[in-house]
């Protein structure tokens, strides 16, 4: 019993802590998209003015960027871990708000790789259904009300921290060892942005491919990418 009470104190615990982070992280800690697109264009020669050029740029070159923003989104999520996993389990709720911006970050600048903004509330419910995706949630009937953006992304939210909790829970529970929770917290933040960010990605190229394939039979369309990444 008290094995099971412990157990589901942490499982609460961990869902708190993500709920918490990813609500702070979306409104505290937004990428800014004309910052990333200047990296993108300095840092890996992405010929583009807008992020709709993107459509017109290799896919290739649009996949190493995203593999670039993952690793970068590990190696920090890694770092944090293990500095905040000193304390054992009374971090885990701090280390998991830092966790869920990390992550967060992550998915945002994997949206941008892939042109697809956050300034309208279609593009914020599209932006948390990725994230969705990348916690493996299956949305279902909370879809129907994605129009409706401030009662969609809390209950988003809500069942990412569910998903994301029940996943973690066993192996958090190394935490209570400070001496090992070190490793333990680097090691499980640096696998759990890998995983989160490699579905996103996945999602994302999946609608960018769909979006640049109805450019490809839309003349008008595919002109007016190919002007735009050339200002």
């Amino acid at each position: 019993m008290a094995g099971q009470a412990a157990k589901k104190w942490l499982r609460e615990t961990v869902e708190d802590g993500f709920r918490r982070g990813f609500h702070h992280a979306y409104d505290a800690f937004r990428v800014n998209p004309s910052v990333f697109l200047m990296q993108m264009r300095a840092g890996y020669g992405v010929p583009v003015s807008t992020f709709q050029g993107v459509y017109s740029v290799e896919l290739g070159i649009l996949d190493h960027v995203g593999h670039d923003v993952i690793r970068a989104g590990m190696k920090v999520a890694a770092v944090e871990g293990a500095g905040m996993g000193l304390g054992g389990m009374l971090t885990i709720v701090p280390d998991l708000s830092i966790l869920a911006a990390i992550t967060m970050r992550t998915l945002q600048k994997l949206s941008l790789t892939y042109g697809f903004e956050y300034n309208t509330d279609q593009e914020i419910a599209d932006l948390w259904i990725a994230a969705a995706s990348a916690a493996g949630v299956d949305l279902g009937r909370e879809l129907l009300e994605k129009q409706v953006v401030n009662r969609f992304v809390p209950k988003v939210i809500q069942r990412i921290a569910y998903k994301a909790s029940s996943e973690l829970v066993e192996k958090w529970s190394g935490r209570m060892i400070p001496v090992a929770s070190s490793v333990i917290g680097a090691t499980l933040n640096y696998y759990f942005v890998r995983s989160w960010g490699d579905r996103a990605q996945s999602h994302f190229r999946r609608r960018h491919l769909e979006l640049r394939g109805a450019q490809v039979n839309d003349p008008l369309l595919q002109s007016t990418a190919k002007v735009i990444s050339s200002v």
